[in-house]
């Protein structure tokens, strides 16, 4: 029994040794495309339709990515900047759902398949919910 605790204590060290360059090359790269978008771009870019702003708006999400608490702190900022709730609601649920810059690690430790199939049910979810949650809040 000790054996086979010393080998899955082993193996699981060893998988950490082998994930952490990947995943701190992700958080460097995240940071680094989020430094050359402005604020004052993605004002600039929504047109009002909801259609294209969750699309758009789910597409940026996807590309910058993050964390769920940094993407309150940009919605209600994209929210004093008369972006509407289609494109912010589908940003926020894309920045935290979607990795295109994760992608790669993602690809690497759950594989291709997954990943892709992942990013792309969660890009489409991010679309649909932002629609009919201002659908929904329209209602009310």
């Amino acid at each position: 029994m000790k054996k086979k605790y010393n080998i899955a204590l082993k193996n699981t060290f060893n998988n950490i040794k082998n994930t952490l360059p990947v995943l701190f090359a992700i958080i460097l790269l995240i940071a680094w495309v989020i430094s050359f978008i402005p604020d004052s771009f993605y004002s600039k870019i929504f047109t009002g339709n909801n259609a294209a702003d969750s699309f758009l708006g789910a597409l940026i999400g996807s590309i910058a990515t993050g964390n769920p608490v940094n993407s309150y702190i940009i919605g209600i900022e994209l929210l004093k900047q008369n972006v509407g709730l289609v494109a912010v609601t589908a940003f926020v649920i894309s920045w935290v759902t979607v990795g295109v810059v994760q992608f790669p690690a993602e690809a690497l430790l759950l594989g291709k398949k997954f990943a892709l199939v992942r990013n792309i049910i969660s890009f489409i979810s991010a679309i649909i919910i932002s629609i009919l949650t201002v659908l929904i809040l329209q209602l009310l």
